[in-house]
C-alpha cells in the first residue's frame, strides 16, 4: 500500500509516491502496524475466502505492499500464478524476501495501480487492499479502471479498503488514525462514499454495496467484489 500523487493532468511517474506509513524510515514497521491496528486477520481472511483462488488461475495483486496477501493467495492455491505490483522498490524487496522465507514463487513487478491496464485482459482475478483511500480522485478512478482492464472478460475484481464510514464511531476512529497519517484531502472522499460511486460507474450499482464491513480501530474496512462483463 503506497500513496500515489495524482492530478487530472499529472498522473504519477516512478518515484512519485509516499512510502507506506508516510516515511521511508517507517516502512519496516508496516506489517506490524497493519496487524495491530486493522484487525488484519479478520478482513484478510474474509478477502481470501471471497476471492477463492484456484489452481490454474492468474491473479494480480495491485498495490501489493509487503506481499502479505499475495503470499496468502499462493499458499491457498500453489498452482495459481500470482503477480504483485507496487511502485515502491523498497517494499517490493521486503515482499520478495517474505515470499522466499515462505517458500512460495510470486512474480513482483514495479508499477502504479493505474498501470495495471498494461496487462489488458490477462488475469482471472484482480485484487487490491488498502490502496485507494490514499490517492486523489483521479488516482482512484484511473486505478480502479485499470484493474477492470487487467481482468479477462468474466473475470473478477476484488477490493478491500476504507470506504464509506457510516457510523459516528468509525468516522471518529478513521479521522484520528488514517487521516492523521495520510491527510484529509485524499482520504475524505472514501469516507464520503467515493469508492462506491466509482465502482458503480464501472460495474453497476449492485457492486457498490460491500459484501462485508469490518469495524477496526482505524475505521471500517469494506470488501467489494465485481464481475467484468463478458463482452468487454
Amino acid at each position: 500500500m503506497v500513496k500515489e500523487h495524482h492530478s487530472q493532468q499529472n498522473l504519477p511517474k516512478p518515484g512519485d509516491f509516499t512510502p507506506a506509513l508516510g516515511r521511508t524510515a517507517l516502512t519496516g514497521s508496516y506489517d506490524w502496524a497493519i496487524r495491530l491496528l486493522t484487525r488484519e486477520r479478520r478482513w484478510r481472511g474474509a478477502l481470501l475466502r471471497q476471492l477463492a483462488p484456484c489452481d490454474g488461475e492468474a491473479i494480480l495483486d495491485v498495490g501489493c505492499g509487503t506481499g502479505t496477501f499475495a503470499i496468502m493467495l499462493k499458499r491457498a492455491s500453489p498452482g495459481a500464478r500470482v503477480v504483485g505490483i507496487d511502485p515502491d522498490p523498497q517494499i517490493l524487496s521486503i515482499a520478495s524476501d517474505k515470499a522466499k522465507q515462505a517458500g512460495v514463487d510470486i512474480e513482483w513487478q514495479q508499477g502504479f495501480a493505474h498501470e495495471a491496464g498494461r496487462f489488458a485482459g490477462t488475469f482471472d482475478k484482480v485484487v487490491s487492499s488498502l490502496v485507494f483511500h490514499q490517492v486523489p480522485i483521479a488516482g482512484k478512478q484511473e486505478g480502479l479502471a485499470a484493474m477492470f482492464a487487467a481482468a479477462r472478460p468474466g473475470g473478477e475484481v476484488h477490493i478491500a479498503d476504507y470506504a464509506r464510514q457510516h457510523s459516528w464511531l468509525m468516522r471518529r476512529l478513521f479521522r484520528a488514525t488514517v487521516q492523521r497519517i495520510d491527510g484529509r484531502a485524499d482520504t475524505q472522499p472514501n469516507a464520503d462514499g467515493a469508492l462506491e460511486a466509482i465502482l458503480a460507474s464501472l460495474a453497476g450499482a449492485e457492486v457498490a454495496q460491500p459484501n462485508l464491513v469490518v469495524p477496526t480501530p482505524t475505521g471500517a474496512i469494506s470488501l467489494f467484489r465485481a464481475i467484468k462483463p463478458a463482452g468487454e
